[in-house]
């Protein structure tokens, strides 16, 4: 085995043993050394993705050294090393860029336990990219869910606070339902690991046994994930948790947490339960149903939203809707087109929260939507950041999101039925409606008004900015090295 193999554990402990030490830490020290420790994750797993794109394959990792049914696994392969690399430098734009606002925001002796929720919220998501246990993933599920909580209710404020309890109660509601999923399947595998649990799933399904609690199992991981990621219709605690945390908070709820948990449903529907037993059972045609449903209804809320924050978080009902319903048609071209989106959204929906911050406090600090008019002049390149994530939402050619709504009309096609004539018309009215509240609002940025004084970010926040503008050009320029990428990692992925 060589060192670079090692890394993914590796960067797990590491984030874990930082969580701890920077509970005890001074604001200034446990910021520097939440900064490095996001810095060297990204660095390790870059070297483990080198490593797997090289190769070309996955590889296991024993934890403790002891073999299945008794051991912990870590798998790693090109899917799992991209996703992770791409999110890590997300992780750490969106620290940094809403850094500012953040310790304006936060009671100085508490900015601490600011940096420790952020740990954790990378830790998770580490873990639930890795791990091939689905008991682990319970756990890292539950640490995610109180993560960010503590991220919405970091300012401590009334509509703050009410946010993370609304966010407490629906998420520990789906983390239940997902638990109940677990211990069904192990009661009719008898297995935790992922790779045993598919192998006997195959057995069952081969033979016609156990088909309903293998549906109930299906349904309730489905239905579990999808509440903790802001499924429609189940996304009510999403406006206040996103609109209500400082930027930070808000950059990394919308593009880690959530991004976590539809990565774990994924691992479950290709390497628990297999495309093929899937195209057996009924529940991805109920993802896709409401994924269709949500792509409409959160852009028809974002249009109603009153604030900019508000109408990016119910932006971010519409985008998961895209994840959803690309899901929801069971095929491995729907699958990677899910996968494709969920980095392409992460990069963008985290630099519209900076940049939405940046221009709100060049407005005279409102969060109104109708004060940004003119924010250009004031805030100029918050205002181009802005403008690139509202073109890529809208699905401008060149950008990651045009990929994803092309690739998700090509499964589509190759799907057929039903399933084409649904997607081809959510995609179409999803794009009109991205058109109406994001160019709009767009335009009113450029618009010239009599306050024009200028308001300069801090440097963190132009290197940030700069940084997520880079970030969301390259997903987009490069898309045809990336996606061929997350192809061949899901060849590898069962």
């Amino acid at each position: 085995m060589t060192v670079a193999q090692n890394f993914p554990a590796l960067t797990i402990l590491l984030t874990l043993m930082a969580a701890v030490i920077t509970s005890v830490l001074h604001r200034r020290a446990a910021t520097v050394l939440t900064t490095l420790l996001i810095v060297l994750n990204l660095l390790l797993n870059a070297c483990t993705m080198a490593f797997t794109i090289r190769t070309g394959q996955s590889y296991v990792y024993l934890m403790g050294h002891f073999p299945a049914p008794w051991g912990n696994e870590i798998r790693a392969g090109v899917l799992e090393c991209v996703s992770a690399v791409i999110l890590l430098a997300v992780i750490l734009l969106s620290f940094l860029g809403g850094l500012d606002r953040s310790r304006s925001q936060i009671e100085p002796t508490k900015f601490n336990l600011f940096c420790v929720m952020v740990d954790l919220t990378m830790l998770s998501l580490l873990a639930l990219i890795y791990t091939n246990d689905l008991f682990t993933a319970f756990v890292f599920i539950e640490i995610s869910t109180l993560a960010a909580a503590g991220l919405v209710m970091a300012r401590q404020n009334g509509p703050g606070l009410v946010g993370g309890v609304r966010y407490m109660i629906m998420n520990l509601l789906g983390s239940s339902l997902f638990l109940f999923g677990v211990v069904i399947l192990y009661t009719i595998t008898g297995h935790l690991l992922m790779t045993p649990i598919h192998e006997s799933v195959l057995s069952l399904a081969e033979h016609g046994e156990y088909r309903i609690p293998l549906d109930v199992t299906l349904a309730m991981m489905s239905v579990g994930l999808g509440m903790k990621s802001a499924m429609y219709p189940f996304e009510k605690w999403l406006p206040g948790a996103y609109s209500n945390s400082t930027p930070t908070g808000a950059a990394l709820l919308s593009s880690i947490v959530s991004k976590g948990y539809i990565f774990l449903l994924i691992k479950i529907y290709v390497r628990v339960i297999g495309l093929s037993v899937i195209d057996q059972l009924g529940v991805p045609d109920v993802l896709f149903v409401f994924g269709a449903a949500g792509m409409i209804m959160g852009s028809v809320n974002a249009i109603r939203a009153k604030t900019l924050r508000m109408m990016i978080a119910y932006s971010s009902v519409a985008q998961i809707g895209y994840i959803f319903l690309a899901i929801g048609m069971g095929t491995p071209a729907g699958i990677v087109a899910a996968l494709w989106h969920l980095l392409a959204h992460s990069a963008t929906k985290s630099m519209l929260f900076i940049s939405a911050s940046e221009i709100n406090e060049a407005s005279g600090g409102t969060h109104r939507r109708d004060m940004a008019k003119g924010a250009f002049y004031r805030s100029p390149l918050a205002s181009f950041a802005f403008s690139i994530g509202a073109l890529n939402v809208v699905g401008l050619p060149l950008l990651s999101m045009f990929v994803t709504k092309l690739s998700i009309g090509q499964a589509a096609v190759e799907t057929g039925g039903l399933h084409m004539l649904v997607t081809l018309v959510a995609l179409a009215i999803s794009t009109l409606l991205n058109i109406a509240y994001f160019l709009k609002t767009t335009v009113s940025l450029y618009i010239k008004t009599e306050n024009e004084e200028r308001h300069m970010p801090g440097k963190l926040a132009i290197f940030c900015l700069i940084g997520f503008i880079l970030l969301n050009l390259f997903l987009g320029l490069f898309s045809g090295t990336l996606y061929p990428l997350l192809e061949s990692g899901l060849m590898q992925f069962p």
